[in-house]
């Protein structure tokens, strides 16, 4: 049973504007109905060992910590829950004309991952879908 989901989009706008977008994410509640609320500590730019205080409906509020960063290129992080690991990474990639493709991915892995995944996968994925559309709109909209 696949415990994983990928979403690939192309978006109109510049692969550095979609990275600060992307990685501004007190700010994603503004732009993705998947978040009510996000914490990051420290405050500032995401680096590899900050923490985000997460609130999304119909989920427990989840610390997720940023495990990998490549500058302008992706940017990973992880929470644990219930005997199961998330793992979530946003890549962006140059596309011609100086646009952008990106690709929002999330896994879970453990003992649990499986039971886990049957339970919230299809709330997971929505999610995911939910973010990829706010993140396209909001950066397409600075854009213009």
């Amino acid at each position: 049973m696949a415990r994983s989901f990928e979403h690939t989009f192309d978006v109109d706008a510049p692969p550095s504007q979609v990275w600060f977008v992307s990685t501004d994410v007190e700010r994603m509640p503004d732009w993705s109905t998947s978040m009510t609320k996000v914490v990051l500590e420290p405050k500032g730019s995401l680096a590899v060992g900050s923490t985000a205080r997460i609130t999304q409906p119909k989920l427990s509020t989840a610390t997720w910590t940023v495990t990998d960063i490549v500058p302008g290129e992706s940017w990973t992080w992880e929470t644990s829950a219930s005997g199961a690991r998330t793992i979530a990474t946003h890549t962006v990639v140059p596309r011609e004309g100086g646009l952008s493709t990106v690709t929002l991915s999330v896994r879970m892995e453990g003992a649990t991952a499986a039971a886990v995944w049957l339970m919230a996968g299809k709330l997971v994925r929505s999610y995911v879908t939910a973010e990829a559309h706010g993140l396209k709109t909001e950066c397409e909209r600075r854009h213009r």
